[in-house]
């Protein structure tokens, strides 16, 4: 299975050389990456399908054996994340045919892009540690490119802010693999797992898990470690927004399930009780500060770090109920929050800027983007059925379950006002008036622009109604995901074969 499960690297690889090559080309380089994107959606497709119906997969590369080679290696959560990262990038993709221009383009937008999807697939089937870092950097020097590309100035002071706290991260990531080589001699995931357990001083092995949840916590934008999120996200073009904001934290947060699910269980009492509390504080934060915003992508910001506390809370509560509400939420979230940001370009466009005050009447000027803007925001919010208020019924059940009742109050009361906040948008972006001397933009839009827009963001909504109206395969998925995070033997035996 090595070719399978190193095709989702590959392929986004192969298409950023030859989009890089095509920059100058105009529609070759845009079309390149159109392709590259079709071919990662098959081949994570095709993974998907391995894994659900065969379990999981590993492979070694060069053959060397396990723990000492460079493993590859897919469950459930892996394959799902690989999958909703190519049907994402697909959209996004998509949309970037009429809101990326040709200079930046020229700057090689395309083959930036491309790197990004390689190094985020790369970090959901990566086997060990160091591997695990290398595809973080991967993502970081794309994302940066991407964040700076065209050179304004809030884009520049952006990607200052966002790169210097992810180095900061990247400095404790290394600092907390030497010290985990150092106390049992293997960075191989399904090798810690056993070995972990066999270090005397676990006083140790518990300040290395802290180590490991504040590197991963900035990439996630935890509480307090977020506002670098916010501060940056609102700044490049719409395209690179949405991508950003449907994978970039999710990826800091899969490396925080694995981790703490796979290597970090031996002091859980302390380790996933800090969690909770981080998480809680996540979610209020978050959300609070989404409350007082008037930009809409800076409200939209604000509420990713609101909803990473819920995917965090799945995971502290630790029980298999809370799992299965961590990697439904996760598998929702990317959906749902990369097409707010691409509804929110189209709302630009159609009036005069992100700032609510200055925006207005797209209610009447474009009925059909309000509606395509209800669904996700209504999903985000939690209304049933659509496919927020199932994540969030099953973190609140799981929190109730144990007993967690404030927990349950916490996540309930950010839901409410994450109404708020997305009825603020759409009374001041879609329901009230223009502003008086305002005239609607919706004449700027050719068709063609008007199909490259909404095409995506349309296909997005499809989905989160999909798995609103029809949970229960979904949530069925997320039980086997979640059953494998809880009893690793199988990701062991499929790593390390007979020396598990």
């Amino acid at each position: 299975m090595s070719w399978l499960l190193a095709l989702p690297i590959m392929l986004p690889l192969a298409t950023a050389v030859l989009a890089f090559l095509f920059r100058d080309r105009g529609a070759a380089g845009r079309w390149l990456s159109i392709g590259g994107c079709l071919a990662l959606l098959v081949a994570a497709i095709a993974l998907f399908i391995v894994v659900w119906q065969d379990g999981v997969i590993a492979a070694q590369m060069g053959n060397w054996p396990a723990p000492f080679g460079i493993t590859l290696v897919a469950d459930l959560l892996s394959a799902v994340m690989v999958l909703i990262t190519a049907i994402t990038g697909l959209a996004v993709a998509v949309y970037a045919l009429a809101d990326i221009d040709t200079r930046r383009e020229a700057l090689g937008y395309h083959a930036l892009f491309q790197v990004l999807l390689a190094g985020v697939c790369g970090a959901f089937v990566t086997g060990d540690l160091f591997n695990l870092y290398v595809w973080f950097e991967v993502m970081l020097i794309a994302s940066f490119g991407l964040l700076v590309l065209g050179g304004d100035k809030a884009q520049l002071d952006g990607g200052i802010k966002y790169v210097v706290l992810n180095l900061v991260s990247t400095a404790m990531f290394l600092t907390g693999i030497g010290l985990l080589y150092g106390i049992t001699g293997t960075l191989n995931l399904a090798d810690l797992h056993g070995a972990i357990g066999t270090v005397e001083n676990q006083g140790l092995v518990t300040v290395i898990a802290v180590l490991f949840l504040v590197a991963f916590g900035i990439k996630a934008a935890v509480f307090p470690l977020f506002f670098w999120l916010p501060a940056s996200y609102h700044t490049p073009p719409v395209a690179v927004s949405a991508i950003f904001a449907g994978l970039l934290t999710k990826v800091g947060v899969y490396a925080l399930i694995r981790m703490f699910t796979l290597v970090f269980t031996t002091d859980t009492d302390y380790t996933h009780d800090l969690l909770l509390v981080v998480a809680v504080l996540t979610m209020i934060t978050g959300v609070l500060g989404a409350a007082a915003q008037s930009e809409f992508r800076k409200i939209l910001s604000f509420h990713i770090v609101s909803q990473i506390g819920y995917m965090i809370l799945g995971l502290a509560l630790f029980t298999p109920l809370a799992l299965v509400g961590a990697v439904f939420y996760l598998v929702h979230h990317i959906v749902v929050k990369a097409n707010l940001f691409l509804v929110s370009g189209v709302a630009k466009r159609l009036t005069h800027g992100f700032d609510l005050d200055s925006m207005g009447g797209l209610y009447k000027s474009s009925p059909l983007l309000a509606f395509l803007f209800l669904i996700p925001a209504l999903s985000l919010a939690g209304f049933p059925p659509l496919s927020g208020f199932w994540a969030k019924f099953l973190l609140v059940k799981a929190s109730l379950d144990i007993g967690a009742y404030l927990v349950a109050a916490a996540a309930l009361v950010v839901g409410l006002l994450t109404v708020y906040s997305m009825t603020k948008i759409w009374a001041e972006a879609f329901w009230k008036p223009l502003p008086a001397g305002a005239s609607p933009r919706l004449s700027m839009l050719t068709v063609g622009d008007r199909i490259r827009l909404l095409a995506p963001i349309a296909t997005l909504a499809t989905l989160t109604l999909v798995i609103g109206f029809f949970p229960e395969p979904f949530v069925a998925f997320a039980e086997r995901a979640a059953d494998q995070l809880l009893n690793p033997d199988a990701y062991v035996r499929a790593v390390l074969g007979s020396a598990s």
